[in-house]
């Protein structure tokens, strides 16, 4: 199996032709800094160079490098964490606010595919909620009353239009959507930099800086001098405790496989299994290709079975799955996974960043929506640069304290505090000499703990295993080739170097000592 870093999604292999753009090389000044060119940070991007600001965009790798490129590219008013509960945890008002705000986005990526002509397989399909288990079909109705309620136009109709198998009663949610995700960002940079505006990949930026004189640093020693910053990382790398104390870090897993043309209806598709499937069709030229995900888990943690991490087991549930419901599914071409930030009230944390300077702003916490939250993230921290009104201000606000998820929240952060005694713990593995080539383990030496790779060539390399945002100690994960922090999320390479935040630096190099005692 390949490393995570290595492994190509279905939108990696056919972002056919995607511009790339140069390493900062100087320093700049300009209107606006946006760290992070995924979907939040480039629809950020183009709605401010749209008011005529100039924008520096930076980001550690190439355009959508991070989450967006692992998503499966849903664009639904269907949301995750339903209707009914958003309603019990905000209230009617919020919740028909909360639906009005991603219908809002869907709209917004088709206007602006016709804005800047974005040839990204944009298409208006109709979605499909079924229940698992005979069990669930209560799930269906509440969630029918609740979103009818919010202002959906939805209906229950006998059955999802699936041939394969018989899904039992469904629920209808008519106007949702799907893209091509990297090829939709591509079209954003593109007009971005048309309008002024600069796009610089391969650019770890160091240091955000608010206040009067806001500036970025990166390591490569440059400074974006500017106005306000706006923080896209997904998970916010300026932020220590506010923010990441209210959301908690989940893997999810996909695979897509090939279909002959027309076996199945282009349409969105999710159950209510807990955690649930979610499923659709992207036509390519020879066949269609079905994209199932699900499986997920709370990153860096231990399965049903006590095995941490075990994403080969995942994708074979995920195939088993599928292959039950769609018999004509054929090998499948394309395995990944994706990191999902489940905040504790159902809604993403959009706007002023806590504890920072009023003119440094944030995007974070997707709750399993994140292409209609980046795109609401977009159209809002534009507004608020910009001084307009926006209806949605208030239920985003990364301030907020929402009373009626403090269940959540205190469960969330004891499962974050009960990794502390991890550093009591021996240890995955004795020695390094039960560590086989291509994994890792960590290791206890004296009072420390060690993150400790063997690569293919049987060469040790030794990391602290104290993840950097916080020290809670990382665990390997040997079907991703990383190494995951059950706290808040952090990931890293097989060699210890960043992947994603909150942490903002790899682990800490260590002096391998001559033997393992």
């Amino acid at each position: 199996m390949e490393s995570r870093e290595r492994r190509t999604t279905l939108w990696m292999a056919t972002a056919q032709g995607a511009r790339t753009y140069a390493q900062l090389g100087k320093d700049i000044t300009v209107d606006v800094c946006i760290v992070g060119a995924g979907i939040a940070g480039m629809t950020t991007a183009y709605e401010l160079s749209k008011d005529g600001l100039i924008v520096a965009v930076l980001d550690d790798g190439p355009i959508g490098s991070g989450q967006t490129r692992r998503t499966t590219a849903h664009l639904s008013t269907a949301l995750d964490d339903r209707y009914y509960e958003l309603e019990r945890i905000h209230g009617k008002k919020t919740t028909r606010l909360a639906m009005q705000s991603h219908s809002q986005a869907i709209d917004r990526i088709a206007e602006i595919c016709e804005e800047v002509s974005i040839d990204c397989n944009f298409e208006r399909v109709d979605g499909y909620l079924f229940a698992a288990k005979a069990d669930d079909a209560e799930i269906l109705h509440k969630e029918l009353e609740a979103a009818r309620t919010a202002g959906l136009d939805v209906a229950m109709v006998p059955r999802a239009p699936i041939d394969s198998f018989d899904t039992g009663e469904a629920l209808r949610f008519p106007a949702q959507a799907q893209f091509h995700p990297l090829r939709y960002l591509a079209g954003l940079a593109r007009a971005v930099v048309e309008r002024g505006g600069h796009v610089h990949e391969s650019t770890h930026v160091v240091d955000i800086e608010g206040g009067p004189e806001a500036k970025v640093r990166t390591d490569g020693g440059f400074t974006v001098r500017c106005e306000h910053v706006v923080v896209a990382t997904n998970s916010p790398i300026n932020e220590r405790i506010a923010i990441h104390t209210k959301q908690a870090p989940y893997m999810s897993y996909v695979i897509a496989a090939p279909l002959p043309h027309e076996t199945v209806e282009h349409a969105l598709f999710w159950d209510t299994e807990d955690p649930y499937h979610y499923v659709r069709v992207q036509r390519e030229e020879e066949h269609d290709l079905l994209i199932v995900g699900g499986e997920d888990h709370r990153t860096g943690d231990k399965n049903g079975t006590g095995d941490k991490n075990d994403p080969d087991a995942r994708y074979a549930a995920l195939e088993k799955w599928a292959r039950a419901r769609f018999p004509l599914l054929g090998e499948t071409l394309y395995r990944w996974s994706g990191q999902v930030m489940e905040t504790i009230d159902g809604l993403a944390f959009i706007g002023r960043a806590p504890h920072q300077p009023d003119n440094v702003y944030l995007a974070t916490g997707d709750s399993g929506m994140g292409m209609t939250h980046g795109t609401i993230a977009g159209m809002l921290l534009a507004d608020l640069i910009a001084g307009r009104e926006n209806a949605f201000t208030e239920i985003y606000d990364p301030k907020r304290k929402p009373l009626r998820a403090a269940g959540e929240y205190m469960k969330e952060n004891l499962h974050s505090a009960g990794h502390v005694v991890d550093w009591l713990s021996r240890g995955d593995v004795k020695s390094v000499d039960q560590i086989v080539a291509d994994s890792g383990g960590v290791v206890r030496r004296g009072l420390k703990k060690l993150a400790v790779y063997r690569d293919e060539h049987g060469q040790l390399h030794e990391r602290s295993a104290a993840c950097p945002h916080l020290g809670c100690v990382v665990a390997w994960n040997d079907g991703e080739k990383t190494w995951d922090c059950p706290c808040h999320g952090s990931r890293f390479d097989r060699f210890g170097e960043v992947l994603s935040g909150p942490a903002n630096s790899g682990l800490s190099a260590v002096k391998r000592a001559d033997d393992d005692k």
